[in-house]
């Protein structure tokens, strides 16, 4: 989206319920805001007082295998022959356990989804006079999963099999109709069994419960998902019966997680695979720069700075992203560009080229991967990272061994016995960069015909447990930030100079008991209900030692004020001119900041008149400097006396 605008030259008008500050997507980075710091908040938590949103209701559910997995010597002697009768697969041995990331991703137990779905159906939200589940969407983990889910329900109540839930995912016939009867209150299924497809930009107001049958790290994400169930619902049990709040089941610890983990866990690397290799490149070129001993005849160098200069000669001025760069997209269309790259070369390409759209023609996503583990390989290899090479290294020897198996196809014959060769220990003694990029040459078009293997699907049916269920737990709504305080408080201040505190503030004069009272509430009620806390940090932070000086440094001194505090000193025949300047940089000072120590004359701006400070300026005149500090010492904030 930002090209456009950037293109257009156009404003930028912002909406959005969940901005991003990572890195590769920040949002707030597009408006030129501070990371945290939206220009305004409308928090989930005011929405709800606000009565334009309910608030949800969290039953975390402790099951005992999506916590601690499934343990062989935790089962009964039946299950335990049940277990030892799986076919793990033809390759794998008979496991001792089977982690809690495993389940509902390739092992899918019976029982744990039979209690899940018993939990949901007894303690979820009804409508139609409490005969019928409300509205719910269930967040499976992949689509194996939801099928499983599926057939559990439809085992169990067969009165509504086929129809009363469904899967809506990428697999499904028609999605968008499913969707489209899940919107209308009456109408089936009543059960949405989501893969990604309803996590977000789903508006049913009639949701009722929301199930995490997955676990979920992404904060973004997660807050997106528990938006499907905050919409208002009028009479939706019934007349004067409106929808008040809404029911989370979470099956997969996903509560405690964000407790423990505030800001969750972001996907990284948001960078396109082309962004990699370009990038990639671009180090081992400037790394054969700097140390020509890592490969001295130069051919490597010289194929790096080819097949840069052919992607980079490809990009289309016309195309309006490439335009926006053409400047440096054009310097770099000329070969002799690429004969020493600097340190600023480095930046512009990393910064402004790598990723543009170009017309080369695409490799198959497979050669293209390959490329991206040579080139990792070389610069663990120029970077002395031996861990990251081992484990590099046992991937082509891995694919060389796979590869090996398919004789039957004559590119891969014809390299048979350089695959043979690449499986033994002794071909990486001694690895160089020319010999790992030989590797990516003959390799990168035969990782194609290797097989990919699926994790053999297990099906199971040990008894789980049901370890507690933890009912309307206070659930961690975002609030505000520390940030997002601050500048709410600024905002209010640079905009209510008119309130008469304030006012009295800036003219230095002292404030009421009653006066500091009705100033610490209003900022205490822009932090909500966490307002005092905010405003404590705030202050700390500040290292404000009260809170008139705090908002005096906010809203600084009326300069008519500061003047009138220093008139004696302006108005005096017998100062300097530089004296005098001394005196109007304390009324400017005072002015913008509002409250200043005497610390503060002995540092720039006033040490630019004189290093040795005001006793230097005003030499002769200690009876000025004095007053000076005197009169200094009367601009701060007071608070009148009780009684």
């Amino acid at each position: 989206m930002s090209p456009i605008f950037e293109y257009f030259d156009s404003l930028l008008i912002g909406l959005t319920a969940t901005p991003r500050d990572q890195v590769d997507q920040n949002t707030y980075e597009l408006f030129d805001l501070e990371p945290g710091v939206p220009t305004d908040a409308y928090e989930l938590e005011q929405a709800v007082k606000d009565a334009y949103l309910v608030p949800p209701r969290v039953e975390q559910v402790d099951l005992k295998f999506p916590r601690e997995g499934i343990h062989y010597d935790d089962l009964s002697n039946e299950e335990k022959e049940q277990w030892e009768s799986i076919d793990w697969g033809d390759d794998s041995n008979t496991p001792r356990a089977v982690q809690s990331g495993s389940l509902n991703k390739w092992l899918f137990n019976a029982d744990t989804v039979d209690k899940a779905l018993q939990v949901l159906m007894e303690r979820g939200h009804k409508v139609h006079g409490g005969d019928r589940l409300g509205k719910t969407i269930l967040f499976a983990r992949n689509h194996d999963h939801a099928k499983f889910i599926e057939e559990r329900f439809n085992q169990h109540y067969p009165q509504y099999a086929g129809h009363f839930a469904r899967i809506i995912d990428n697999y499904a016939k028609y999605p968008q109709s499913l969707i489209d009867d899940f919107s209308q209150k009456n109408k089936e299924p009543h059960i949405a069994i989501s893969v990604d497809m309803m996590d977000t930009g789903i508006d049913v107001p009639e949701v009722l419960n929301l199930v995490f049958f997955k676990p979920v790290y992404s904060k973004i994400k997660f807050w997106q998902m528990i938006g499907r169930g905050t919409r208002l619902c009028p009479e939706l049990f019934g007349p004067d019966q409106d929808k008040e709040d809404f029911r989370i089941f979470d099956f997969c610890f996903n509560f405690d997680f964000f407790r423990e983990n505030p800001d969750g866990i972001e996907g990284g690397g948001g960078e396109s695979l082309s962004t990699q290799l370009f990038n990639g490149r671009i180090d081992i070129l400037v790394a054969l720069q700097k140390q020509s001993d890592l490969e001295p005849e130069g051919k490597l160098a010289d194929a790096l700075r080819d097949t840069l200069h052919r992607e980079v000669a490809s990009m289309n001025p016309d195309n309006f992203i490439v335009r926006m760069r053409l400047q440096s997209v054009e310097r770099f269309q000329s070969r002799d560009s690429w004969g020493s790259i600097s340190d600023s070369d480095v930046n512009v390409l990393r910064r402004e080229i790598a990723g543009l759209p170009n017309q080369m023609e695409a490799d198959g996503i497979e050669a293209r991967m390959f490329d991206l583990t040579a080139i990792r390989l070389q610069l663990a290899v120029i970077r002395g990272d031996h861990g990251k090479f081992e484990s590099l290294r046992r991937q082509v020897v891995e694919i060389a061994s796979h590869l090996e198996e398919k004789t039957s196809i004559p590119a891969v014959h014809a390299c048979l016995e350089f695959l043979q060769a690449v499986q033994h220990d002794e071909f990486w003694n001694d690895i160089t960069l020319a010999l790992i990029e030989q590797v990516r040459l003959k390799l990168r078009d035969l990782v194609q015909f290797v097989d990919r293997k699926k994790r053999k699907i297990i099906y199971t049916n040990f008894e789980d447990e049901i370890q507690g269920i933890r009912t309307g737990e206070a659930i961690a709504i975002p609030r505000m930030t520390g940030a997002q305080y601050e500048k709410k408080v600024k905002e209010y201040l640079m905009t209510h100079q008119d309130h008469i505190t304030i006012q009295k503030l800036r003219q230095n004069e002292p404030l009421t008991p009653t006066d500091l009272s009705e100033l610490e509430r209003i900022l205490v009620d822009l932090g909500q209900d966490d307002g005092p806390e905010l405003l404590a940090s705030l202050l700390t932070k500040t290292e404000a030692p009260s809170l008139v000086h705090f908002v005096r440094s906010m809203v600084g001194l009326d300069r008519t004020t500061a003047q009138a505090a220093f008139s004696t000193f302006l108005e005096d025949q017998s100062l300097t001119a530089t004296q005098i300047r001394f005196v109007e940089l304390i009324i400017d000072q005072l002015t913008s900041r509002g409250v200043m120590n005497a610390d503060a004359l002995y540092d720039p701006p006033f040490s630019a008149l004189n290093h040795e400070g005001p006793e230097a300026v005003f030499a002769g005149k200690g009876n000025v400097i004095d007053a000076i500090f005197v009169t200094l010492k009367q601009t701060e904030p007071l608070v009148q006396a009780v009684g």
